[in-house]
């Protein structure tokens, strides 16, 4: 019985993003106190001193002028992200990184920090204690340190202050942006989601963008709209495409990956020199003769004679592609040259993309 094609349908949930519903990145400097003299040296990181000075002025504690010695001090950068349509009082993890020659942050505690987002403006207030991942040991012979103690999380540390203002509810015109951009699938979405809807609601823009015009008392407003349009099935389009990690020799083609006719062989010549010297001793109780070392040498030629060359029909498909080479007994490093190779003679009709 022959097998039916099989199609990957997946929701447009999984394919696109509403423009405008995205995290927003923020930052802040901040210091973290109680460290067990593992914090910054002030002479080292002025920075640190200035800002503790500042601190304690706002306490009302002059220390201008004084010389600081403390070392449970850490200056450090706090990054967070801001959920879409997160309100006011909710809580958001923080990251926490020192920033001058603190060793450990283990035990510290971030005072109150604002961080602000591109616009310059306090969207959240970061504080609590840091808790890291890794720890460091020392002695009078030797150290050991795991992980970077130098860098830790806050879970909730931090508390929204301000909104972003985006309204989504009150968008007449929205755009779906492809996470993988590519013609067809944009097409496909459209065509989809406008049998869906029952009319020409949907138009795609670019291979990138699907635009979206809300209908007049669409029920539920652009919620549900978009709650439903999310679980339409479309089948997405991908290049063909192969993409090689030469570090690791990991290989991943695409299921389109098609190659025209061509032959193949893989091997060398290999010449394998091995030296045992063995050590030749006179027999016991014999008056002549000496202990010497007689030199064995082992020679070992390998001319390839049981590779064959393989042929790569027309249009064969990626199944014949890795039957064909697994034919000839190649492990993954030989695989990446020999498919650059056939790139090279203008056969694989596909894109070949190199990382690593």
């Amino acid at each position: 019985m022959a097998a039916s094609p099989a199609f990957a349908f997946s929701r447009v949930k999984d394919l696109v993003e509403v423009q405008g519903i995205r995290d927003n990145m923020l930052v802040g400097y901040g210091l973290v106190v109680g460290l067990n003299g593992t914090g910054d040296s002030l002479k080292n990181a002025p920075f640190t001193q200035q800002s503790i000075q500042t601190m304690l002025e706002r306490l009302g504690v002059n220390t201008r002028g004084q010389v600081m010695q403390t070392k449970n001090v850490a200056a450090v950068m706090v990054t967070a992200s801001l959920p879409a349509f997160a309100a006011p009082g909710s809580k958001i993890d923080v990251s926490v990184s020192a920033m001058g020659d603190a060793k450990n942050l283990q035990g510290g505690t971030l005072l109150v920090t604002p961080l602000f987002g591109a616009d310059g403006q306090i969207y959240a207030l970061g504080q609590g204690p840091v808790a890291i991942g890794g720890f460091s040991a020392s002695g009078d012979a030797g150290s050991v340190t795991r992980g970077v103690p130098t860098a830790g999380r806050i879970a909730n540390g931090a508390s929204v202050e301000k909104e972003t203002g985006f309204k989504l509810a009150s968008l007449d015109v929205l755009k779906l942006s492809l996470h993988n951009p590519d013609l067809t699938t944009s097409s496909r979405i459209a065509k989809a989601v406008n049998a869906y809807l029952g009319g020409g609601s949907a138009k795609a823009l670019d291979p990138s963008n699907v635009e979206l015009s809300v209908p007049a008392n669409y029920p539920g407003g652009v919620m549900a709209l978009l709650t439903d349009i999310e679980q339409v099935r479309v089948d997405p389009d991908q290049p063909a495409k192969v993409i090689i990690d030469e570090n690791s020799g990991v290989i991943v083609m695409g299921s389109d990956v098609r190659i025209s006719t061509v032959a193949i062989a893989q091997g060398n010549l290999t010449i394998k020199v091995t030296e045992t010297p063995q050590v030749s001793q006179p027999s016991p109780f014999s008056n002549t003769g000496t202990t010497t070392t007689v030199p064995r040498t082992s020679i070992q030629v390998d001319d390839s004679k049981g590779n064959r060359m393989t042929v790569l029909h027309d249009g064969v498909s990626l199944q014949h592609v890795v039957d064909g080479l697994n034919a000839l007994g190649v492990g993954p490093r030989d695989v990446i040259s020999i498919l650059q190779a056939i790139k090279a003679a203008g056969a694989l009709q596909a894109d070949i993309q190199v990382i690593g």
